[in-house]
């Protein structure tokens, strides 16, 4: 089984937290991971350019995102490479998140240099941005949006430590694992924090520890609108303000 010795990939962690499916991506770029193919959406203006890695919600696919944030991204004259995970829209495998931090490494490496990706995670997408600046660490940029901080507290909301059946040893790994402290602290460098005051899925204590951790230049930007699945439609001027001053700084 795959998940002895590493509980990241407990099956019981797959079925409450993960929610596959969904229709298959156009524009679609096939990236193959171990035991794998992740069926990613690809929106090209730039071949030499800089490159938007978007890691989306649990309960999204990337079809969910074509035609909205490939406008917003090609619009600012960025490529856009929407990560898809095993399981879901055309992707097959199952999706067992520690077998989907690993298959981050394959997504960054379709998407191009990392000194010219910009990586963004929305909800539990910040998992997977956070992972591609531990493994990369010279990504250019970095955006969470409606982030989560303590990523292992939000696991056990869903499933208890008995019921994994660990070994302390074995849920100090897990721990490890999605340590964002670490990851974020580790990171050196520039990052965009964006939530919402009243997520209610999401506290917005979560940005703010995010932003203290930061171990390089960071900018929070809490909105007084919206929760955490409008906070972008709910903010849309100002969050795509905040959006584009970002990648116009990176890219200066």
């Amino acid at each position: 089984m795959s998940w002895v010795k590493d509980l990241s990939n407990h099956p019981l962690i797959a079925s409450r937290y993960f929610f596959p499916g969904g229709r298959p991506p156009a524009s679609r770029l096939d990236v193959p991971v171990e035991d794998a193919v992740l069926a990613c959406g690809e929106h090209r203006v730039d071949p030499d350019g800089f490159t938007v890695v978007f890691f989306h919600g649990n309960g999204e696919v990337v079809a969910d995102w074509q035609g909205t944030m490939d406008r917003i991204v090609n619009g600012l004259g960025w490529d856009l490479l929407l990560a898809e995970y095993r399981g879901y829209g055309g992707s097959t495998g199952e999706p067992l998140l520690g077998r989907m931090l690993d298959d981050v490494g394959a997504v960054i490496e379709a998407a191009g240099s990392p000194e010219k990706i910009v990586v963004m995670g929305r909800s539990v997408g910040s998992f997977f941005a956070l992972e591609a600046v531990r493994r990369f660490p010279t990504i250019a940029g970095l955006i969470l949006e409606s982030g989560i901080a303590d990523a292992l507290e939000r696991l056990l909301i869903r499933v208890s430590p008995e019921e994994l059946g660990g070994t302390p040893a074995e849920v100090a790994a897990l721990e490890e694992r999605v340590d964002h402290q670490v990851k974020m602290g580790g990171y050196q460098g520039p990052s965009l924090i964006l939530h919402t005051r009243f997520d209610g899925l999401v506290d917005v204590s979560h940005a703010e520890r995010l932003h203290t951790w930061a171990g390089g230049d960071a900018r929070l930007r809490i909105f007084e609108q919206g929760n955490h699945n409008s906070i972008l439609w709910d903010n849309a001027n100002d969050y795509l303000a905040e959006v584009a001053g970002f990648l116009a700084r990176v890219r200066a």
